[in-house]
């Protein structure tokens, strides 16, 4: 025992404390997220939490006192596990890793309005251990601390070795960010919070997005030689010659992003119209985004409606929704057309700024009746201030502010009754523009805990799946009620062939496995009818777009892949209204723009096949297709402007300073 009392051991055993602890951090949180490991980003992980501990070290002995330093060493180990653990049951509810704009803008309204299922999962057995797991660090210290750590001797040469290993382990593990191509994507041109997180562990991903928040990004757009072939539109007897979708915008401004803005878009290709421009001129649109809703849920026998809507209508066959910021992140894609690349702040920094290409803004513009629709809390992820500026004419009503007269209080409320309830405020204002974000379908889906599961279990009952996914089913069989009783209605009025009912998802069903990663969720694997490996095939869904007058025509199908980010453009261009191509990092899909998918991790996804940015590894559709020269550097090329592209429009209020 007398080695304990070893001024030099104790001031060793001090010296290693935090570094050490931070290792076991990380190593701890990846295990227990990831379900693995070692990769190659371990090592400069470990790098880089020894060089964190090491600062921690530093600060925890300025002072003299050994009591002190071992106080400061006990709060210091206490509050590096908070972090840990939030980060750790956000990611068990959503299936993400929250950002600190996230983390900020939406973890006290999650609380809040989910405080019995956080309270759940705190208190949950795995809570617990978790719980035990993080602070055991700090509860070993305060047992042992006294005996083998925080030492007065050679307080100044290990406070210069601390300093020193700072510099050297950060370079060190820099080093190996930088000499491996992928990990230097990550880390600089590429980077997103998911990734830098699940590759440097949290400490790197955390200090990296306070980096960009305070001092911004410094990636400038990148150019490139398109050595692609054009789409070419099939022959007609007598060519059309098309427009292009393009206004006069006054890009003469160069200096800072502005300048670098107006450059990217001059840059740019705007797409043509097409044989498909136009074909809902003047119609009524009611726009939905659909809680956890996915293909899967569209059955002929179980929602005929839905399934009508899907096949009747025009066909989106190879339709994804990136998952990016939870429910505000995907409402974010459908309704601005980009990336929520400041998390789930994107939607709450849009409050003052010019909206001027929402669909809600340029159908207000031709005079249309409108007003966005909520059947949860209104001032959820402060809908209350966003959603008033979409350019909808009769702003936003939630539960709290006028919705509490159609839906009755219970969790999730009842998408049915939102929309029968809120039907007759429009439907004879024609031309009306409208918007509805359900709720539905959140989760969980127990019966004792789900009342729209508990509603419509017997439609489920006898299908051949666990119960969480017939839970899941069951929640959203309300969806199916709420649109079949809009068709109805529609069709009474005499109005559903000058109508267009666009739907789509917010994110995957995240809610089916709890805190599960790529390869290992076996309930939306069990849904989906496969093995899901990457996040192309966890995000795809189906896009609904639909039309009384389309029933009896030829099918019209989409079967290249499209996003979210498509959607905007797509009705610009079939609602005929003024817009300009360049401005929209989505495509028309009818139009002669190369389809491209990508997501916030920086994967894509085109004709030629799919890119897996954390794998640095291209798969083609077809290995018998020659690529066009350089296809895969100039592709990437393109998501890293495009993800700029969102992050600097939200940023500087683009559109104020183009179209005030």
């Amino acid at each position: 025992m007398r080695v304990f009392e070893n001024a030099k051991f104790k001031t060793i055993c001090s010296l290693v404390l935090l570094p050490l602890a931070i290792i076991y951090f990380e190593c701890v949180f990846r295990l227990s997220t990831q379900g693995t490991l070692f990769t190659f980003a371990t090592i400069p992980m470990l790098f880089f939490s020894v060089s964190w501990g090491c600062v921690l070290y530093f600060f925890a002995n300025l002072f003299k006192k050994a009591k002190t330093k071992r106080i400061i060493t006990t709060l210091l180990l206490a509050l590096c596990a908070i972090p840990y653990l939030v980060e750790y049951f956000v990611y068990r509810f959503f299936n993400v890793f929250y950002d600190l704009n996230t983390v900020f803008a939406g973890a006290g309204d999650m609380i809040g309005e989910f405080f019995d299922v956080t309270l759940e999962l705190i208190f949950s057995l795995d809570g617990i251990f978790k719980i035990l797991l993080f602070f055991l660090p700090m509860i070993l210290f305060i047992i042992f601390g006294r005996r083998v750590c925080v030492a007065d001797y050679s307080v100044k040469k290990s406070r210069i070795v601390s300093l020193i290993s700072v510099f050297l382990c950060f370079a060190l593990g820099l080093l190996l960010v930088y000499v491996n191509p992928n990990c230097r994507a990550t880390y600089k041109t590429e980077y997103n919070f998911q990734v830098a997180v699940e590759k440097y562990g949290l400490f790197t991903g955390t200090r990296l997005d306070l980096q960009n928040i305070v001092f911004g990004e410094t990636q400038d757009f990148e150019e490139y030689v398109d050595t692609s072939a054009p789409i070419e539109e099939p022959e007609t007897e007598q060519p059309i010659v098309y427009e292009y979708n393009k206004m006069e915008l006054d890009l003469s401004e160069t200096k800072g992003k502005i300048g670098e803005l107006n450059k990217y878009v001059s840059s740019l290709e705007p797409s043509l119209k097409n044989v498909y421009t136009g074909i809902f001129k003047g119609k009524n649109l009611i726009m939905i985004s659909a809680e956890a809703f996915t293909a899967e849920v569209i059955d002929y026998k179980r929602t005929p409606t839905l399934y009508r809507l899907a096949t009747k209508g025009i066909q989106f066959t190879d339709f994804y929704q990136p998952s990016s910021a939870g429910t505000t992140g995907g409402e974010y894609q459908n309704i601005f057309g980009m990336l929520p690349t400041s998390g789930g702040k994107s939607f709450k920094n849009t409050q003052d700024n010019l909206n001027y290409m929402t669909i809600g803004s340029q159908l207000d513009r031709l005079g249309y009746y409108g007003q966005a629709f909520h059947n949860n809390t209104y001032t959820y992820y402060s809908r209350n201030a966003t959603h008033k500026n979409l350019g909808f004419s009769q702003g936003f009503m939630g539960y709290g502010n006028g919705m509490e007269k159609y839906v009755k209080k219970q969790w999730p409320q009842s998408d049915l009754e939102m929309i029968a309830g809120t039907l007759p405020l429009y439907i004879d204002r024609q031309p009306f523009n409208v918007y509805y974000m359900t709720v539905s379908g959140h989760s969980g889906y127990s019966r004792s805990g789900n009342a729209m599961t508990k509603k419509n279990w017997d439609v489920v009952k006898g299908l051949p799946y666990s119960d969480d996914v017939k839970g899941y089913l069951a929640a959203n069989q309300e969806l199916e009620n709420a649109v079949a009783h809009l068709v109805k209605t529609l069709e009474e009025k005499g109005i559903a062939d000058d109508t267009v009912i666009c739907i789509a998802s917010d994110h995957f069903p995240y809610g089916l496995d709890k805190g599960a990663k790529l390869g290992n969720m076996p309930n939306l694997s069990e849904l989906y009818g496969f093995e899901v490996n990457d996040n192309f095939e966890r995000d795809h869904s189906r896009l609904i777009l639909w039309c009384g007058s389309l029933e009896n025509e030829e099918p019209i199908i989409v079967d290249s892949p499209t996003s979210s980010l498509d959607i905007l453009p797509t009705l610009s261009n079939l609602f005929g209204t003024e817009y300009d191509s360049r401005l929209m990092p989505g495509r028309d899909v009818f139009s002669n723009t190369e389809p491209i998918v990508f997501n916030m991790n920086y994967d894509w996804k085109t004709e030629y096949g799919t890119y897996i940015s954390s794998k640095g590894k291209f798969i083609p559709k077809d290995k018998s297709v020659e690529l066009p020269k350089d296809y895969v550097k100039n592709m990437k090329t393109i998501v890293r402007n495009k993800v700029r592209y969102c992050q600097m429009a939200l940023d500087t209020d683009y559109y104020r300073h183009l179209f005030s």
